[in-house]
C-alpha cells in the first residue's frame, strides 16, 4: 500500500533528535506517518538543528520535550500528544545513553543513570500507550537494543544488561498483546557511523571494521529502514522478534 493510501498514524520516537532517531523520524514520515520526536529540551542547539534537518517534511515531523526516565512525564507527554495529534499507534524506543566503566570501577550512579534511561524508559513509555493500542486493536512497538546486548562488551556491564533486558521485555510484551493487534519487536544495531564510534582511535575503528563481514560500519539509514519495516501496517505477523542489523558482526538463529 502506498503512503498516500495508508491511514495517518501517529508515531513517537524517543531519542528522536539524535542521529539515529532523526533518521528513524524521516523514514517513518516518508511512509506517511505523523511523527513526534521525543527528547530532552535542554539540548537547545540540537533541537534547533533538528528542526532544520526535517523542515522538508512540511510539518509531518515535530518535536516534543520528554524525559523518558520519568514515568509521570511520559504519561503527561502521551496525553498531550494524543490531544494534539490523535491516538499513538507507533512507538520507537531509541533513547539511550552510555556510562562505560569496568565493573570494578563502575559506580552505583553510573549503573542507575543508564538503567533509568535505557531500560526504565522503555517501560515508562510503553506502559502509557499500551492500553490505548490494545483497545483500538492496533499498535507497533519497536525497541532499539544493541549487538552488545547479545555478545556483551568490555566496560559495558550496565549497557549490555539493559540492552539484553530490552529484548526480554519485548518478547514478554509481544505475548501479552499479540491477540490485540499490537506487535512488539526489537532492532539490534551493530557498530554504526556515529559520533561515539568516530571518537575512538583510527586503529581501533579499523579493527572494528575488520571484524564486520560486510566490511563497513552501519549507517543510521540501515537501522531506520529496519524500524520502518517492523512499524508497517503490513508487518502484523512479526512479533517478539529481534532483527539484528550488524553487517554480519554477530550471527545467530
Amino acid at each position: 500500500m502506498s503512503p498516500a493510501l495508508l491511514p495517518e498514524r501517529v508515531a513517537l520516537v524517543t531519542g528522536g533528535i539524535g542521529g539515529l532517531g532523526t533518521e528513524i523520524c524521516r523514514q517513518l514520515a516518508s511512509a506517511g506517518r505523523r511523527v513526534v520526536a521525543l527528547d530532552l529540551a535542554s539540548r537547545e542547539e540540537r533541537v534547533a538543528a533538528f528542526h532544520d534537518e526535517v523542515a522538508a517534511f512540511d510539518g509531518a515531523i515535530s518535536f516534543a520535550p520528554a524525559d523518558v526516565s520519568d514515568f509521570d512525564n511520559c504519561r503527561a507527554v502521551v496525553e498531550r500528544i494524543e490531544q494534539e495529534h490523535g491516538s499513538v499507534d507507533i512507538v520507537v524506543n531509541a533513547a539511550g545513553i552510555t556510562r562505560d566503566a569496568s565493573l570494578r570501577k563502575m559506580t552505583p550512579q553510573q549503573w542507575h543513570e543508564l538503567m533509568h534511561v535505557n531500560l526504565d524508559g522503555v517501560f515508562n513509555l510503553c506502559r502509557n500507550v499500551i492500553d490505548g493500542m490494545t483497545a483500538r486493536g492496533f499498535g507497533r512497538i519497536v525497541n532499539i537494543s544493541s549487538v552488545n546486548g547479545q555478545t556483551g562488551q568490555f566496560g559495558q556491564t550496565n549497557y549490555s544488561a539493559a540492552k539484553a533486558g530490552v529484548h526480554g521485555f519485548t518478547m514478554a510484551l509481544a505475548r501479552e498483546t499479540a491477540r490485540k493487534g499490537v506487535t512488539v519487536n526489537t532492532v539490534s544495531p551493530g557498530y554504526c557511523d556515529t559520533p561515539m564510534v568516530a571518537a575512538v582511535s583510527e586503529e581501533i575503528r579499523a579493527q572494528i571494521i575488520a571484524g564486520i563481514p560486510v566490511g563497513r560500519l552501519g549507517s543510521p539509514a540501515d537501522i531506520a529502514r529496519a524500524v520502518a519495516f517492523l512499524a508497517a501496517d503490513e508487518a502484523g505477523y512479526i512479533t517478539g522478534a529481534n532483527l539484528p542489523v550488524n553487517g554480519g558482526y554477530f550471527m545467530s538463529f
